[in-house]
C-alpha cells in the first residue's frame, strides 16, 4: 500500500543506501501531518527542509518550531504572485512581509515557489526582476540545485511521475533526459527497488526528493479520501496542462 507512513519508513530506508540526498516537504496543507513526518525523520536520525506557506492552512508557529527544534529546518513557500494577482511589485512586498513573519518564528534561508496550479502566474517569475539571494536566501531549489548532477524526484499528484500533469512542479529541461536514462518511477515501491539496486543508474545522481506531506498516512478513511480527491485533481490538472501546451 502505497502512500502510508509505514511506505514513507521504507523509501527513509532505502534512502540510507544512497550517497547523496536531500529530504524536502512543501506544506501545502496540515502542518501536523508534517509534524508527523518529522518525528519519523527524526528517529531514524534525518533530516528534512519543511517549506510553509504564509496561510491559515499551512502556517503554523507551534508546529514550525516543533519541527526545527527536532534538527529539522523550515523555509518559505511562497505564492506572491498568485496572491497579488501578478502585480510584480505588490509581490515583492508580500514575499518581504511574509518571510520577515517567519523569521521571527526560526532562521529562514530558503524558499521554494507554491506550484498554484489554477493560477495563470508563476510566482517564481518575480526573480526575473528582483534577486532572491540578495534578501538571505543562500538557496531556492529550482533556481539553485544543478539538474545535471541532481535528480529531483517529487510525490506531486500522488504519483512519482506526476510531472506528466503537473503544472509547475517539475524541471521541463531534464526530464525527457532523465526518462532516455530509466529514472521515470511511478510508486514508491519502484524508487525504493532502484536504490536498493547498486547498479541502478539513480546512483549516479545526488538526489533531491520532494514529498507532500498532507498524502501521507494510515490506511484508513483518510487516505481513500485523499487518493479520491487527487485522483479527480490529476485529471483538472492534465486538462490545464494540455490546455496550455
Amino acid at each position: 500500500m502505497d502512500f502510508t507512513l509505514d511506505k514513507y519508513r521504507e523509501l527513509l530506508t532505502a534512502l540510507k543506501l544512497h550517497r547523496d540526498f536531500k529530504l524536502r516537504h512543501d506544506v501545502d496543507l496540515r502542518p501536523d501531518f508534517s509534524l508527523r513526518i518529522a518525528h519519523i525523520e527524526a528517529e531514524m536520525g534525518l533530516q528534512a527542509t519543511y517549506y510553509f506557506r504564509v496561510v491559515p492552512e499551512s502556517y503554523d508557529e507551534g508546529i514550525i518550531q516543533q519541527i526545527v527544534s527536532m534538527g529539522h529546518t523550515a523555509g518559505y513557500h511562497y505564492e506572491c504572485l498568485t496572491t497579488c494577482n501578478g502585480n510584480m511589485e505588490a509581490a515583492y512586498e508580500d514575499f518581504l512581509h511574509n518571510l520577515d513573519k517567519l523569521r521571527k518564528v526560526t532562521p529562514i534561508n530558503t524558499a521554494c515557489a507554491h506550484g498554484s496550479p489554477k493560477s495563470r502566474w508563476n510566482s517564481q517569475d518575480i526573480w526575473n526582476h528582483y534577486d532572491i539571494h540578495a534578501l538571505g536566501i543562500d538557496y531556492e531549489p529550482m533556481l539553485d540545485t544543478d539538474f545535471y548532477t541532481t535528480l529531483y524526484l517529487t510525490d506531486t499528484g500522488r504519483r512519482w511521475d506526476g510531472y506528466r500533469v503537473s503544472v509547475r512542479d517539475k524541471v521541463p529541461n531534464h526530464q525527457e533526459r532523465w526518462e532516455q536514462e530509466g529514472l521515470t518511477f511511478h510508486t514508491t515501491d519502484d524508487i525504493i527497488h532502484a536504490l536498493s539496486n547498486i547498479d541502478h543508474p539513480i546512483h549516479h545522481y545526488s538526489l533531491l526528493i520532494n514529498t507532500h506531506p498532507q498524502r501521507w498516512m494510515p490506511f484508513g478513511m483518510g487516505w481513500l479520501k485523499e487518493a479520491s480527491l487527487q485522483s479527480l485533481k490529476n485529471i483538472a490538472k492534465r486538462i490545464i496542462v494540455c490546455t496550455k501546451y
